[in-house]
């Protein structure tokens, strides 16, 4: 029997039996793991997921059996499967992530869907994503709208080459990285779109520990959750066009909040959107011809 998390390399050198024992201890820490043990003894054994199900008798080596019971041991640890793999599925995208990163969500594809109805098609306009992480939202917006420039800026750098190097591998032209804080490398610019997923986790919340794989800075935002927003909301504004539009992920219970700090701001219409789970999940505000301005 299995012990501590680890696949026994003496009792499961079979496929089959190594995806059972595997399914079971991840059955605590995981929502999918038959999938997770699928996908992480095919990386293990360097095969597609079919060639499990086409030879479940086939011994494993003992290397490859190293390799996942490592890989299993980091997840029941309770690191995300897209760190261990290092990759994850984003708006039709495989994207590269790394510890450097958030892992992209399901829920950011709402700010990615309001993103498109406020472009329209085949329009040229200006877009810069605040905070791109893995670049999973600029990415999207890039593809999806060749004829816009966008920009993103990340404070981390080694979360920025991250996101050079998803855009090199999906062959977009036209976006560009600077690194720094939020619009700090971009003040001499203006834009037609503002997006961003800023962390907005409230500092000591306990959801953090189910998170401590992740950075710790793109999650935690203050005594509410809400500095980074409410920095956004005041600074944004010197780096708009007239009428543009600022798009913001936040938590599902901060949309009043949010629109509060973005009317204080001088924001108007602002509108709250549903992700795919019916929670309030993006915020959109345009900006006035007067806001305020600064840091």
């Amino acid at each position: 029997m299995v012990r501590e998390g680890r696949i026994s390399l003496n009792e499961f050198l079979k496929i089959d039996q190594a995806l059972a024992e595997a399914t079971l201890q991840l059955q605590p820490i995981s929502e999918s793991p038959r999938l997770d043990a699928e996908l992480l003894l095919a990386r293990a054994l360097d095969v597609q997921r079919s060639y499990l199900f086409a030879h479940p008798e086939e011994e494993m080596d003992p290397a490859a059996a190293a390799r996942f019971a490592a890989t299993i041991a980091k997840r029941i640890d309770g690191m995300p499967m897209a760190y261990i793999v290092g990759e994850k599925e984003f708006w039709s995208m495989t994207l590269l992530v790394s510890p450097a990163t958030l892992v992209p969500r399901p829920e950011t594809e709402t700010l990615v869907d309001q993103a498109m109805i406020c472009i329209p098609r085949k329009s040229a306009m200006q877009v810069i994503d605040l905070g791109t992480g893995s670049g999973a939202i600029a990415l999207a917006i890039a593809r999806e709208r060749p004829a816009c420039d966008v920009m993103a800026t990340d404070l981390s750098e080694e979360a920025l080459a991250v996101a050079r190097e998803n855009a090199r591998r999906l062959k977009l032209p036209n976006i560009e990285f600077r690194q720094g804080a939020w619009i700090e490398p971009v003040a001499d610019l203006v834009f037609d779109i503002v997006v961003s997923n800023p962390p907005y986790i409230a500092k000591g919340d306990p959801h953090l520990e189910s998170l401590n794989y992740e950075p710790r800075q793109a999650l935690e935002s203050g005594e509410d959750g809400l500095d980074a927003i409410r920095r956004i909301a005041i600074s944004t504004s010197a780096i708009m066009k007239a009428n543009g539009k600022l798009l913001l992920e936040h938590g599902s219970q901060q949309a009043d909040a949010v629109s509060a700090i973005l009317t204080e701001a001088g924001w108007a219409d602002i509108r709250s959107f549903n992700d795919l789970a019916g929670l309030p999940r993006v915020t959109v505000a345009t900006r006035r011809n007067e806001v305020k301005a600064g840091l």
